[in-house]
């Protein structure tokens, strides 16, 4: 799986308009969290898509907390970490996190 790296918010804005075209994923990750690195790597194992379906970003919420925020106030989801979030039409169509994300239920979005 290709991470892109989300690092600002210009780049939240690039990408709920570019998932007009076609689903995003965002995945918030705390960088000092056992499990939040347990849920990517099962995430990134069970994932069959692929960027060109997906653009696949990830968000490192401890550097980046203020774009973490915004996510939240932008998509009206509530924070977690780990948390995926699928974003279409420039809403979140899917928010999931811990063990209730599933590679499979994401994409079924697309």
């Amino acid at each position: 799986m290709e991470w892109l790296p989300l690092v600002n918010e210009s780049q939240l804005q690039d990408l709920l308009e570019a998932s007009r075209k076609k689903p995003v994923l965002i995945f918030k990750h705390s960088t000092r969290c056992s499990v939040s690195m347990m849920v990517k790597r099962g995430f990134e194992t069970a994932w069959k898509g692929s960027n060109d379906t997906f653009p696949a970003y990830f968000l490192d919420l401890l550097s980046y907390r203020s774009v973490s925020d915004k996510i939240a106030d932008t998509l009206d989801v509530e924070h977690q970490s780990p948390q995926l979030i699928v974003v279409k039409d420039g809403k979140a169509v899917y928010n999931a996190s811990h063990e209730d994300i599933d590679a499979a239920e994401v994409l079924a979005q697309g």
